[in-house]
């Protein structure tokens, strides 16, 4: 079930992206086309050179955050990138040569904060600014919005749930002549920027992803030998075939495609503390590699 959960996501993020991109599988070479023709050549060079100062495990997802910035740049323009907000954020132009997240996006790194921002900004030209905001980790429909005084039955209310996520709110006649508000979650929608962030990060996978002209390769650095052999072994005794875990790893590059082809997300909670040490393998994190190795094999 969890392996069909994850073939359904990857089958409609390539769906997705060859729509957004012309491309099922996406590269990060490919992409970096996208980016000198939508973004130009100044831009290009600030978002290569945040991706590659991320550590490996994360590039995959920095690369679908520049990949939201394509899309919302086609759809926005170049303008976005120049526009003030009414004095309120620096533009977006700004943010990126700083290289410094603003509130209220201080959680996050400066290109998923720009993809935030740009899906938020697509959502709100497409469908207009929404009346309120829902955490859809509650799946409870009725009377999470509040109704608007000159609301009427059938009314229908534009409402956020994510970067770029938007649905509908239905007003509805409660007993007594009441009024109070339905999700309608058949109106669930993201704005393009949003689905490009989401297929392109699914369908490329975790990387490798090598960038243009990257020398030298940052996925060919040697890793921990014996660690390596103990983290591969642990995923082949807990159901990892061997053509998941592949050959031996000997390199950063051999890591990653074990963690992507394995598929961890979707398996039991205990994988996570697997991807944990993984990761740390992978960033050089030797304090952490050995505290996680501990609680896996003990």
């Amino acid at each position: 079930m969890r392996e069909a959960r994850a073939e359904d996501a990857r089958v409609e993020a390539r769906r997705l992206t060859l729509s957004l991109f012309g491309e099922e599988h996406p590269t990060a070479a490919r992409l970096f086309e996208h980016v000198r023709a939508a973004l130009g050549p100044g831009r290009t060079a600030l978002c290569a050179r945040l991706a590659k100062g991320a550590p490996l495990t994360r590039r995959s997802a920095e690369l679908a955050s520049i990949a939201a910035l394509v899309i919302g740049t086609r759809d926005l323009g170049m303008r976005w990138w120049r526009d003030s907000r009414e004095g309120k954020l620096p533009v977006p132009d700004e943010v990126l040569a700083a290289n410094t997240a603003v509130d209220p996006w201080t959680d996050l790194t400066v290109l998923e904060m720009l993809a935030t921002w740009i899906a938020d900004d697509a959502a709100d030209e497409r469908w207009g600014r929404p009346v309120d905001a829902v955490d859809l980790n509650s799946w409870r429909a009725e009377d999470r919005v509040e109704t608007p005084a000159r609301a009427r039955a059938g009314d229908r209310l534009l409402v956020a749930f994510d970067a770029g996520g938007r649905l509908d709110a239905v007003v509805v006649e409660r007993p007594g002549g009441l009024l109070g508000t339905s999700l309608d979650f058949a109106t669930l929608r993201y704005s393009p920027p949003a689905e490009a962030q989401w297929s392109w990060g699914v369908a490329a996978g975790l990387g490798p992803h090598p960038l243009p002209d990257e020398t030298p390769d940052p996925y060919a650095t040697p890793v921990d030998e014996d660690a390596a052999a103990r983290l591969r072994a642990w995923a082949l005794r807990h159901d990892a075939s061997p053509a998941q875990a592949g050959p031996p790893w000997r390199d950063k590059g051999d890591v990653i495609a074990a963690i992507d082809r394995v598929d961890w997300m979707w398996r039991s909670g205990e994988w996570f503390g697997w991807w944990r040490a993984a990761a740390a393998l992978v960033d050089g994190d030797a304090i952490q590699l050995a505290a996680r190795l501990r609680d896996l094999e003990s």
